[in-house]
């Protein structure tokens, strides 16, 4: 099928509403894709990374602690310039420096607390306009260096409903089978770790919504992919550059120190000229 508007770039959606539980001594606090690599929030990554490709929608679905993001971004820009405020009845407020302002529109949609994340995504999936005929879909708890260019056309190409990028890091996830480019099916935490997982950074067809997500109880990793990658409807982008999720103590502390180093993989693109 060929794009009503190929010049168009699809929005983001991205998976906001778990506990992190893994993460529990500091997502008792904030929820995980707010917990900070340096002074920004895992999220704020994630999103710069699609903006140096041109994305500038964005669509966050919430659950636990919401209130966190709503907070962030209703004060995003007092949060990035010094500002002046006067104070009275015809309060007035000035902002200094306009360097952190971005071309970003957030949607915060609250996809409830407990709901998983297949269901995430449908009840989200209104927030798409009506020429999205696809859209990106990731975590938020997980940065790489995709390139986010290459990644949507070899979706176009491969003519599947959902692309996943397939990642090789050290193993404890579940395993891809992979036939080509094709997913084949899903294996959760396998022994050895020489093996495929999805990485997130994915390309959605809104039709796998209707053919897949029936309802709002559903979690997306499970029978949803399951019967997609049985149909052939899934197709997976090999990414072999950096990729790290940020699941316990150990791997926050690693993207901190990545951060602090000033040379973080996961920004090798957002120099970028779109």
């Amino acid at each position: 099928m060929k794009s009503k508007n190929p010049t168009k770039v699809p929005p983001v959606m991205i998976l906001c509403g778990g506990q992190g539980t893994r993460l529990r001594d500091v997502t008792e606090l904030l929820p995980k894709p707010m917990v900070p690599i340096g002074e920004q929030p895992i999220i704020w990554h994630i999103m710069k990374n699609y903006a140096a490709f041109g994305v500038t929608r964005f669509i966050l679905c919430l659950g636990y602690k919401r209130e966190e993001f709503i907070d962030y971004f209703l004060n995003y820009h007092a949060r990035s310039a010094d500002i002046t405020i006067r104070l009275g009845r015809e309060r007035d407020i000035t902002y200094h420096d306009h360097s952190g302002e971005e071309n970003w529109e957030v949607t915060l949609a609250n996809t409830g607390l407990d709901t998983m994340t297949g269901g995430r995504v449908r009840i989200a999936a209104r927030y798409l306009e009506p020429d999205d005929e696809f859209f990106f879909l990731t975590y938020g708890d997980a940065v790489a260096d995709v390139a986010i260019d290459e990644l949507l056309e070899f979706h176009k190409t491969a003519g599947k409903l959902l692309t996943i990028s397939a990642v090789n890091p050290v193993g404890r996830f579940g395993e891809l089978s992979l036939a080509g480019d094709v997913v084949q099916g899903f294996r959760e935490k396998p022994p050895g770790d020489d093996k495929y997982i999805n990485g997130g950074f994915m390309v959605m067809d809104r039709r796998f919504i209707h053919k897949y997500l029936s309802s709002k109880d559903m979690f997306l990793e499970a029978a949803p992919m399951t019967n997609a990658a049985a149909g052939s409807d899934v197709a997976a982008y090999r990414h072999y550059g950096f990729w790290q999720c940020m699941d316990t103590p150990r791997e926050h502390q690693l993207l901190n120190e990545l951060w602090k180093k000033g040379n973080a993989p996961w920004m090798k693109y957002w120099g970028r000229h779109v």
